[in-house]
Order: C-alpha cells, then structure tokens, then sequence
C-alpha cells in the first residue's frame, strides 16, 4: 500500500496577476538564482562558471541575484527592479573572432529601477530612439536600438571610434550587429561599460522560454531549431513606450490566430540591387526614411559617407538599408501575405496569445538561417511614445505584484515516492541555508538533511526508507540570513547580508562601512553620451569606485568601502569620462 504523503509549505505562495501581460510575462523562474558567466574560452570549455568576477567597469566582488527582483504597479506604470543581469550564461566576450584580445569590460550589477506605461500612447509624430536603453527584456536586460554609438567622421575619411576620440557626423550611423557581432557572446549580448545589453533577438533568452531555440549545454552555442515553427513567439522585451517586443515567429494573418505561424518579414532591405532596391556603391544619397528622420533630403559633399568597400562594406552603416514601403511594396495587413510584415519602426498590428483582441507590437526578425535581421528590435524610431525608463526611486504609491531575488518565496514540490525513497525537491533562494525535516505526527519532526544551497535555486534531499515508514509529512525551513551577496538596488531589509545601503549625496556615512551612493549629473551641458559609462568615480581624492553604472542620462551609481582611516568631514565626488567631461559634487559625503 502507497503511504500517504502530505507536503507542507511554511511560506504562501505570493500571489501574482496573470491577466496583465505587463505584469505577467516577466521571466521570473531563475529569480532566486546567483548570476554567472564564463570569463574565458578555457573557461567555457572547462564548463567553469564564475559568480564574482572583474574586468574594466564590471566588478562583481560578491555574487548577486539574476535579472529581475520585483515587479510593481500603479495605475499608469510598471516597475520592475533589476541587476540587469541574466540567468542564462553569460560569456565570454572578446574583440576578435580569433578570441584573442579580451572585450575590456564584464558587465556588474546595475541596480536598475526600470518602468513603461500602462497604456501606450501612440502619436502621429514618431520619436526617434537615443543611444542606451530602449527598453527591458523580460529578464531584465537592457535592449539597445540598432547603433552602437558611432557614425562616419567625413573630415577624417575614418569611424568614429571608443579609441580614436572623434565626434561622429551622425549622418552614417554604424550598425550594431554588423560592427560589433564579433564581441557578442552566444546569447547575443555584450556590454556598454558595465551594462550588459541585446542590440539583437536574445536568443539565449529565447531558448528560456521556449521559443524555437536549441541550446547545447556543452559547448554554450544556441541555434534556431530545425523544422518548421508551429507556435507564436511569446514577449521578449518591453519597450520604453509600453508595447511588447515580441520573437520572430507571429500569425500569418495578423488578426487570425487560426491563421498559422510564420517567420516575420522585416520592413528593410540592404541596398544592393535585389528585392527593389537600387544598388549603391558611393554613400552620398541618404534612404527616404533616413532622410525624414534626420531632416536631410540632399547631403554636401561634407557630408557623404565612404564609397562602398571591403572596409565599408554594405551594411556597415543602418543608412545602407532601403525601408520597403518606400519602395512601393506593401505590409501584411490580411489574409494575404505581401512583401514584407513589420511597418518602419518594426511594428504591425495583430492579435497575439498575449493580446486576443489586438495590439501594436515589435517583433525581432531573423533570416531564414537564423541571424538577426535590421532593424532587430526597435526601428530607429519609437512607434509609442517614450515616456518609460530608468528611474532613481519609486516615488508613487504602488502595490507589489511579484517579488523574487533574495525576497523570493521558497516552493516545496510534492515528493516522488520510489520504491523506498522519498524524493523532497524545491524551489528557493541560492546562498540560503535549508533543512529539510519529516514527521509522521506534525508534532514530532526530525531533519533529513541540511545545508546551503549552492550552484542553482533548485534542490532536493532524499528521505532515504521513507517511502516505507507509514504517513509522512515534509517541510523546509530556511535560516533568515542568506550567504553574503551584493544587495545593491533590491528591497531587501535584512541589514546583517549583503554590502552596504543607499546612500544618496549629502549624507553621513561612518568609517569602515561600504555605501553606495546615487550621484545625479548636472543637467547643463556637455553631458557625455547616455550609453557611456564613467572611467572612475572617486570620493574624497583617493577612495575609488567600484560597481560604477549609468541606469539613466543623468544618474551614476557607484559603491564605496570607506577605510578605517579615511579623512572625516565633508568630502567631494569626482566623476570622470573618457575623454571628458568630469564632475565635481562639492561635499558630496560626510565622513564620520
């Protein structure tokens, strides 16, 4: 006879509202997991995972939390907060497709409070996106528009680049994917200083979620799985004007879900004389959507880009692509398929799982062999308006939907009964300390195992001869204090773990402690560029910062370890970039 088998659960399941898929699409399930990633080839190779690391901006002294940590709302916004870090590994990332030169920066914990409208606006008069963040993946990740930051210097003949110190004319913008695909890792992500981010679909991310991906754990590559896709692709990212960013595959026809799924086709093609397009081999005509966006119809000759060759190749520049409508093809808009899906700033309009009665929504297009395809995520342009974002602080009354990271609920499975054994497993918080105990009574309980939880957030213990002991009754409980992790930017209150607490400028801080400081730039110009991050942020002269991000254009966020024998009194901040400008906060601290 099967011994009856009760399993109990000392913490309530937090209650999360599904019907909003603002709220609901967050990828949460590895919340309560310690970010990783592989520094080096022989690392991956060797299957070696680092939880702290260090190179350039990116420092993660102790280990912290993937992803997304909370997620909250009002009646116009949701928040989520984030180390904008992944669960999926991350890494290695070098400069050469020879993987010998090392990418300068990892990426850290930016302690990010991101948010988009409840209800999307959509004008008529189109925003175009800056540099940085355009909106958040599901797990937390900043996704980047298609740029990587530099244009064409026609007085010099050459880019601009992050070594050689020019301006870009920001007529001919390089693209991201085609420049800097070299320095992508195998989810396709690299980092801006310390920011990790996807400037492409993130297939790694994809592969979480089920998205028609293959992943081979051994050799950390993913691949578009064979064979026809016959499912949608769920949300991957949302935008800063609150639409959804959804994967590659949508409806055949937009309003029928009946219709079949398909790969999306994107709105732009490369200049080279196929699919309607007049080949280029001199940049000196800008596209029509380029020239709307930039107000420029004719180009001087100071204005040109260089002619088409193997160091400009075509594609080298966002302007080398031709948007169809242009063209005088036409969208998908019914049961026909037409020439192309998705409209100029990589939108349509169609019923998705998410969204039975309908919805704009980007979608990330890919190629038939599966790499990504221009525009990637956004257009160059915002469908919505722009209004979300990174914010400082939650300054509204809001109700928490879900809350994980070092916040997250422990979950106990049922047990597997075997033929003797009873199998416990469950769902909880890496760096916690567990026991795991039975009782035939639920008055007298004894332990079956105990320990930290280490390498994952999932577990289980073995109640060895269980399965014969009559009724039995199983429970986990966890110890308060997790192992020491970096808790900077969670709304965590258990004062005795992580490194320090906010401290914003004008405060008093005591000697021998670590702080971390929100510092907020100076609002007249020149403001450096939103996606650079500081050279170094120092306090009182000589204590340097570590953890350094930029979650916002006005906004620096740095960690500090106060020695035993710093100067007391009041002391400045000092902010500086490569190659300019830098900040001074005149009595930024008080040291006691």
């Amino acid at each position: 006879m099967t011994p009856r088998l009760v399993s109990l659960l000392l913490l309530a399941a937090a209650t999360m509202v599904h019907a909003d898929p603002q709220l609901s699409s967050w990828y949460t399930t590895d919340s309560g997991q310690y970010a990783r990633l592989y520094q080096d080839t022989s690392a991956e190779s060797a299957g070696t995972k680092s939880t702290t690391w260090s190179r350039g901006s990116g420092t993660q002294s102790s280990p912290t939390y993937a992803g997304v940590s909370e997620i909250l709302y009002s009646a116009s916004w949701v928040y989520i907060r984030t180390t904008g870090l992944a669960s999926h590994m991350m890494g290695p990332w070098y400069l050469d497709s020879s993987k010998t030169q090392n990418f300068p920066n990892f990426p850290s914990n930016t302690a990010t409070i991101y948010r988009i409208p409840r209800t999307p606006v959509i004008p008529g008069t189109k925003t175009s996106t800056g540099l940085g963040s355009t909106g958040r993946a599901v797990n937390g990740v900043s996704i980047f528009d298609s740029r990587d930051a530099f244009s064409y210097v026609n007085a010099s003949g050459t880019d601009a680049t992050p070594t050689n110190g020019l301006t870009g004319d920001g007529i001919w913008n390089r693209d991201g994917y085609f420049n800097e695909g070299v320095t992508f890792d195998p989810a396709l992500a690299h980092q801006a200083g310390n920011n990790y981010h996807y400037h492409a679909q993130p297939i790694g991310l994809r592969y979480q979620l089920g998205d028609h991906v293959d992943y081979n754990a051994t050799t950390n590559r993913y691949v578009e799985s064979a064979g026809t896709a016959t499912k949608h692709s769920p949300i991957l990212a949302w935008a800063a004007d609150g639409l959804p960013i959804y994967g590659p595959y949508g409806y055949s026809d937009p309003t029928n879900p009946a219709s079949g799924v398909r790969r999306m086709i994107s709105g732009f093609v490369l200049r080279d004389g196929t699919q309607g397009t007049t080949a280029i081999t001199v940049r000196q005509v800008l596209p029509l959507w380029a020239q709307r966006i930039q107000n420029k119809t004719t180009l001087t000759s100071a204005q040109y880009g260089p002619a088409v060759n193997t160091t400009y190749a075509l594609g080298h520049y966002i302007e080398d692509f031709d948007y169809r409508g242009d063209l005088s093809q036409t969208q998908t808009t019914g049961s026909t398929v037409r020439d192309f899906d998705l409209n100029e700033q990589n939108v349509r309009y169609c019923v998705t799982p998410e969204y039975p009665s309908g919805t704009w929504a980007y979608f990330t297009p890919i190629n038939a062999d599966g790499t990504p395809q221009y525009p990637y995520t956004t257009g160059r342009q915002y469908y919505g308006s722009p209004t979300g974002g990174g914010v400082t602080s939650i300054t509204e009354t809001v109700t928490t939907s879900w809350s994980g990271g070092p916040n997250k609920t422990d979950v106990l499975n049922a047990p597997a009964v075997g033929a003797s054994d009873v199998t416990i497993t469950w769902s909880g918080i890496e760096g916690g300390s567990y026991t795991v105990q039975a009782s035939t009574d639920l008055s007298n309980w004894s332990d079956i195992a105990s320990g930290a939880l280490s390498g994952d957030d999932q577990a289980q213990a073995v109640d060895a001869g269980g399965a014969g002991n009559g009724p039995r009754f199983y429970r986990i409980t966890r110890a308060e204090a997790l192992a020491n992790f970096d808790s900077m930017g969670f709304d965590y209150a258990t004062s005795t773990t992580g490194n320090g607490t906010a401290n914003a400028p004008g405060d008093t801080v005591t000697r021998g402690t670590t702080v971390t400081v929100t510092i907020t730039l100076p609002t007249t110009p020149p403001q450096p560029p939103a996606n650079l991050i500081p050279t170094g942020v120092t306090l009182a002269g000589s204590i340097s910062g570590t953890s350094i991000s930029r979650p916002a254009q006005g906004t620096v966020i740095a960690t500090f370890v106060i020695p035993a024998n710093a100067s007391t009194g009041a002391q400045n901040i000092v902010v500086t970039f490569n190659p300019n400008p830098t900040y001074t906060m005149t009595g930024a601290l008080t040291i006691n």
